[in-house]
């Protein structure tokens, strides 16, 4: 056993790793305060106290060996309770030290060596942003909040209470990003993203949101004239919720359309799926879309893409100001955790969050309460 001071837990954890490898457990922590000066000015720090079995010694040779007795099945509480037997006579506290051990390596039996290093309370909660692929810095940044909460409640908080806890943390940090639900504070509402994320029924569903909700007057431009299908997909969706619709092969067609359509509350436009790795894709874009009018313009994203897929296509889209993002297709997936990375990394807020083919279901409203209910198992979509 050996006793650590550090800054954070982090760090602790860090030169615990170093000296003592990944097998070593945490057997106590603590905050403590540095006297600082005339009273004023301390320092907080952590105090770790971790430790590590020795290694087993070499078998002895056959005629030598002793008829031992069998065994516990249980390793790890076999080695405890020998370690409590031997200090018995030792002072109160070392007795009290040994039986928290013991506890402590009982109930870890079956855990994976990634939640080794919290306290058993915060187990379940790392566990949940491991399974969910939260990114580890953000995981860690996390843990280390919860881990101060534990400490500061004395280490008797129990699972349920830390869950509360990193929900509440969670939905402060997304709290903190501007822009989230539905505003449609302009006129054009531009729809982009690469192919097969499902932009034209998105768009469906939030022009039907508009309507019945907030009754908005509608009409819908398509530029998606790439796919004879994606025309009459978005002609089949307009006839439903009987709003006009254009289609734009140039600029000029578009500004037509915008005329034509001025005496509406809100454009819907919807663009071709292309490659985003296609550069230009997007200056296509600005060949058949009038950017200059009063638009905000929404990227809709895929949750079964990969993270840095994500980040590619945000990229690819930077020449054009994304306002707000949509993520679809929550039914086909159960980790959400790149979308709680995506949002943190790129600061941007989330508008709708959809979840299937039906127009004008499936759809709902973005809040940070609403990300952290799906992420954290709450919210279900299957």
């Amino acid at each position: 056993m050996k006793k650590y001071v550090a800054s954070s837990m982090s760090e602790a954890m860090k030169k615990i790793r170093e000296e003592l490898g990944s097998d070593a457990v945490i057997l106590s922590s603590k905050p403590v305060f540095s006297h600082g000066f005339i009273g004023f000015f301390k320092k907080r720090s952590i105090e770790v106290i971790a430790g590590i079995e020795p290694p087993s010694k070499k078998p002895i040779q056959k005629q030598k060996q002793k008829k031992l007795p069998d065994k516990p099945a249980d390793a790890h509480l076999a080695s405890s309770i020998k370690i409590e037997k031997q200090l018995k006579s030792s002072d109160s506290a070392q007795v009290e030290l040994v039986k928290e051990i013991a506890d402590i390596k009982n109930m870890m039996k079956g855990l994976g060596k990634t939640n080794t290093f919290y306290p058993l309370p915060l187990q379940p909660v790392s566990k949940i942003l491991i399974e969910q692929e939260v990114d580890p810095f953000l995981h860690e940044e996390l843990l280390e909040k919860l881990v101060n909460k534990w400490h500061e409640n004395h280490g008797t908080s129990d699972a349920g209470t830390v869950c509360g806890w990193l929900n509440a943390e969670l939905v402060a940090k997304l709290s903190g990003i501007p822009n989230w639900g539905v505003t449609f504070q302009k006129k054009f509402i531009n729809f982009v993203g690469p192919t097969g994320v499902g932009k034209t029924t998105t768009l469906a569903k939030a022009a039907a949101d508009s309507i019945l909700i907030h009754n908005k007057k509608v009409a819908f431009i398509t530029t998606d004239t790439y796919r004879i299908a994606a025309i009459e997909q978005l002609k089949k969706y307009a006839e439903i919720l009987n709003v006009p619709v254009e289609v734009a092969y140039n600029l000029e067609d578009f500004k037509r359309a915008a005329e034509r359509f001025a005496e509406y509350d809100l454009i819907f436009i919807d663009t071709a799926g292309r490659n985003f790795r296609n550069r230009e894709y997007v200056k296509d874009l600005s060949r058949v879309i009038d950017f200059t009018t009063e638009m905000e313009t929404y990227l809709v994203l895929s949750l079964t893409s990969k993270e840095k897929d994500m980040t590619d296509i945000y990229q690819q889209f930077s020449l054009i100001e994304i306002k707000q993002v949509i993520f679809t297709k929550a039914d086909e997936t159960s980790t959400y955790g790149t979308m709680l990375n995506f949002i943190n990394q790129h600061q941007l807020g989330v508008a709708y969050l959809t979840y299937g083919q039906d127009v004008p279901n499936d759809i709902e409203q973005a809040s940070p309460e609403l990300i952290v209910k799906t992420i954290l198992g709450e919210k279900r979509y299957a």
